[in-house]
């Protein structure tokens, strides 16, 4: 499922108009990304929690060539699912 398609599906689902859906679902998507930024985790009780690791430095290869490559460390979005979203998907 793509944007457009999430879109859709929360417009007929909450009964609303595909715009206000876009405003909604761009929201929660630029609320999350600053909570995250921050620092901060989101969690949505249900669905699962949204959050920012460490990932450290490591060294990898390059595959052309299979010379060592030094890879620097960075933070990363992570999401863990919840209980109830888990038992939906099984």
């Amino acid at each position: 499922m793509n944007k457009g398609q999430l879109i859709d599906a929360i417009a007929a689902e909450a009964k609303i108009t595909k715009a206000a859906a876009t405003r909604a679902l761009d929201a929660f998507i630029t609320t999350t990304s600053k909570s995250l930024k921050k620092g901060d985790k989101v969690t949505l009780v249900g669905f699962g929690t949204f959050s920012v690791t460490k990932r450290a430095a490591r060294t990898g290869r390059n595959p052309q060539t299979g010379k060592e490559i030094k890879i620097a460390s960075r933070k990363v979005a992570k999401f863990k699912p919840g209980a109830e979203l888990s038992h939906r998907v099984r």
